[in-house]
Order: C-alpha cells, then sequence, then structure tokens
C-alpha cells in the first residue's frame, strides 16, 4: 500500500472504532500510532507519541483549561449557582411558560461558570424539571426546553470549547470569549421566544402559575445570584478590559469562587475535594482526545492523505457558500454521534487549511462551529444532551418524548445560525469593541 491508501485506510479504521464506541482519544492514538509505524517504521511511530504529548500539553494557554473547569466545579459543589434559577422563576412566572423561561436564563448563568453543555442541561434538569412537572407543565415540553438550554454552555464564556478551538485554530481565546457573547445572548433569545409562543398558542403545555410574589421576596431572591453575578463580572470585565489575560481568566476565576464559596461558607472539604478530582478527571481525558488529534494530524501529514482531503473538500466547495453548507451537514451528523471536543479535534486538521483557503475568518467560523457542534447535542437519533436529561429525569418522559419537545428549538437555532451567517456582526462586534 502506498503512503496515501494507508492514510486513508486509517481514516475508515478510526471512523469504524468510533462507530463501535471505542473511546475517541484511544482510537486517535491507536490508529495514529499504527499507521505512523505502517508507513515509516517502529522508531518514527515511538518518537512520536514521545514528541506529540509534549508539543501539545506545553502550550501555555491549556492551562486555563484545568482553571475554568475548577471553577465551574467549585461553583456547583459550592451551590453558588443555586440563587439563578429561582430568581428567575420569581421574576418571570407570569410570562406565558415563565418556568421555563427561567430555566433558559438560569442555563445562561449556569453556563457562564462552567463552559459545558452536559454539565448545564444536567444540573438545571435536576432543578428547572421538576419545578415545572409540580406546577403542570407537559413533561415533553419541560425535558425539551431543559435539554435545549444547556446547550448555551459552549457559546457563552468561559467555553471550554472555544478555547481548544483558539488554541489549534491560533485564534485569540479572549476574542473567542467575546464573540460567544453575541451568539450566547441570541440563542437564549431564540429559545426565551419559543417557549413564550408556544405557550401562548397552546396554554395546556405551560398551564399559568398562580403564585404571586411580593417586591420583598423577588428582590432578595435576586440578591442571592450574587455570587454568579461577582464571577462573570470579575471574569468578563478582566478580560474585556484588559486586566488579565484569558490563561490568567482562568485561574482568576478559581480563585474569585474559592473565595466567595469561603465568604458564603457553602463549601466543605468533601466539595473541594471533589471539585479537585472532577477537575483533574476531566482535564485528563479532555487532553487525551487533544493529543489523538494531534496525533492524527501529524499520521495525515506524512500520508499525504490530509492534502488529498483538503483539495477534495476545496474542489467541491469551490462555491464558499455550498463549502459552508456542506460543513454544518458534517458538524451536526457527528454531532448527533460525538461530544462535541471529540468532533471538533477529529475534523479541524483538514478543514482549517480549506475555511483559510476560502477567505473565512476564522474567529466567525469557531463560534458558527460551536453552534453547529451544540446543534447536534440535541439532534436525533443520539443527541447527547437528550440522554443526559433521559438520565435525571428517569421515568417520567421517553426519549422520544425528549425529542419531541426538542423539535420547535431546532427550528429556532435555525433561524439564529441564519442571523449569525447573514449578519457576522452579531459576532464579532464585540471582539472588534474590545481591540480598540
Amino acid at each position: 500500500m502506498s503512503n496515501v491508501e494507508i492514510g486513508y485506510a486509517g481514516v475508515a479504521i478510526l471512523l469504524t472504532l468510533i462507530a463501535l464506541r471505542i473511546p475517541i482519544g484511544a482510537a486517535l492514538i491507536g490508529v495514529s500510532f499504527c499507521g505512523i509505524w505502517a508507513m515509516v517504521g517502529p522508531r518514527a511511530a515511538w518518537g512520536a507519541m514521545g514528541i506529540v504529548p509534549w508539543s501539545f500539553t506545553a502550550t501555555w494557554q491549556l492551562s486555563s483549561v484545568p482553571m475554568f473547569l475548577l471553577m465551574g466545579f467549585l461553583c456547583y459543589h459550592a451551590g453558588l449557582t443555586k440563587g439563578l434559577f429561582e430568581a428567575a422563576r420569581l421574576w418571570l412566572s407570569r410570562l406565558p411558560g415563565g418556568i421555563a423561561v427561567a430555566s433558559i436564563f438560569g442555563a445562561s448563568g449556569f453556563a457562564a461558570v462552567t463552559g459545558s453543555s452536559v454539565a448545564c442541561a444536567a444540573a438545571m434538569g435536576r432543578i428547572a424539571v421538576p419545578e415545572m412537572t409540580r406546577n403542570g407543565y407537559n413533561p415533553e415540553f419541560a425535558t425539551g426546553t431543559v435539554a435545549a438550554a444547556g446547550t448555551i454552555g459552549a457559546l457563552i464564556p468561559p467555553s471550554i470549547l472555544l478555547i481548544l478551538y483558539g488554541i489549534i485554530a491560533q485564534v485569540p481565546v479572549g476574542a473567542l470569549f467575546m464573540g460567544g457573547v453575541g451568539a450566547g445572548l441570541l440563542t437564549a433569545l431564540g429559545y426565551v421566544l419559543t417557549v413564550v409562543i408556544r405557550a401562548k398558542l397552546d396554554p395546556s403545555l405551560a398551564p399559568p402559575v398562580h403564585e404571586h410574589p411580593g417586591a420583598a421576596e423577588r428582590w432578595g431572591a435576586l440578591a442571592e445570584t450574587w455570587p454568579v453575578m461577582v464571577l462573570m463580572a470579575g471574569v468578563l470585565g478582566g478580560l474585556f478590559f484588559g486586566v488579565f489575560t484569558p490563561t490568567e481568566a482562568g485561574g482568576a476565576g478559581a480563585g474569585m469562587a474559592v473565595i466567595i464559596a469561603l465568604i458564603k461558607r457553602s463549601l466543605s472539604w468533601r466539595g473541594f475535594h471533589d471539585s479537585l478530582m472532577e477537575t483533574l478527571q476531566t482535564t485528563a481525558s479532555l487532553f487525551v482526545i487533544a493529543i489523538g488529534a494531534n496525533m492524527l494530524t501529524r499520521f495525515m501529514a506524512i500520508s499525504g492523505a490530509g492534502r488529498d482531503l483538503a483539495a477534495l473538500i476545496d474542489a467541491l466547495g469551490a462555491d464558499p457558500t455550498l463549502l459552508l453548507v456542506g460543513i454544518a451537514l458534517v458538524y451536526l451528523l457527528l454531532g448527533m454521534f460525538l461530544e462535541p471536543i471529540g468532533a471538533m479535534l477529529l475534523t479541524l486538521p483538514v478543514l482549517l487549511p480549506v475555511l483559510t483557503g476560502a477567505g473565512y475568518d476564522l474567529l466567525w467560523f469557531g463560534i458558527v462551529l460551536a453552534k453547529f457542534l451544540e446543534i447536534g447535542m440535541i439532534t436525533p437519533p443520539i443527541g447527547l444532551n437528550v440522554f443526559v436529561i433521559k438520565s435525571v429525569v428517569g421515568d417520567l418522559v421517553s426519549v422520544g418524548g425528549i425529542f419531541r419537545g426538542i423539535l420547535w428549538f431546532l427550528l429556532a437555532d435555525l433561524i439564529v445560525v441564519t442571523l449569525l451567517v447573514v449578519f457576522p456582526d452579531i459576532i464579532l462586534w464585540l471582539p472588534a469593541l474590545m481591540q480598540r
């Protein structure tokens, strides 16, 4: 076999292993290692295994990943985000579908301290779904709302997905964070309008809440959101005004989370230990996948298959619009079967040269890419967020019922993506303002 044939065979084997549910990190590393061995021998294969992990993990910007993860886990275990949903519920309950709207606002706030769609969906599923069903909400409507709201986690900073994209695509992470704000808020607005319109057209989905909290109760609940507000203002404000770099922002955010938890006396030693262990486990799994993606890049470069695939995609996508549509379909398909970081790292080595050649702004594309991947998280047949919600709610509703509850939110996502493509300044205006 020629090197190019070995490259294509490696891609086919990799996709087969992923379809068989082999962990993506192990599949990437195993296929790349064996492919390099087959082409240039064992010395080069072992050399790549020694060089690639070091060259990737020695990147200074990556230190922000465990710090932002630690900030999110500390907030979760210290209960710093508990007041978000309650405050939103008390202020918004009079709206049609008010508790569902509150869950979207709660998810947006939770996203600002976790950066993870799965964590966002799981946390809000435990808090918001029981509250909605207790008030007579349709279970499919309630679970679909929370599953969709969880996807905001990859857009509103700090987003682990955007950090890794920025490192690989050589795009400033701070600018990506600021670009994600516009897309995240537009997504939240689209979901809120979807809930309000559906509840208005069919009140049986979300019966009116007869609770009328007083001003003192509402303002009291709002005061309980101060931990998240302080963290958001500290991290995003520090980034916007240049007080610290994105790398430093992770450490600053984790430090602020510890201080706030100590002030509130809400973090036990057990919670602190669990936060550290979950941070280590998540960081290790992310790094294994990222190292595997870097190994795949080296394998594809040696084989020449990467250049062939890029040329093929470039030829098929001579029209930039058709190219974008094709890329969107690829990511939506991958998002059904893979978690977003794995899908992104698997494809970027091939797509980045094509996107650069087509003249796309890689900052803008990074946000659109995150949106594509998050839509895949709630798309049938295997939307990962749907199964997260199913694991949380148990027998309350079937997987098919959750997917039915999501359909209207997919329509809202389609409109949001169209707006991001037609009006790229929705993403780019805040990064441009930051650079002035």
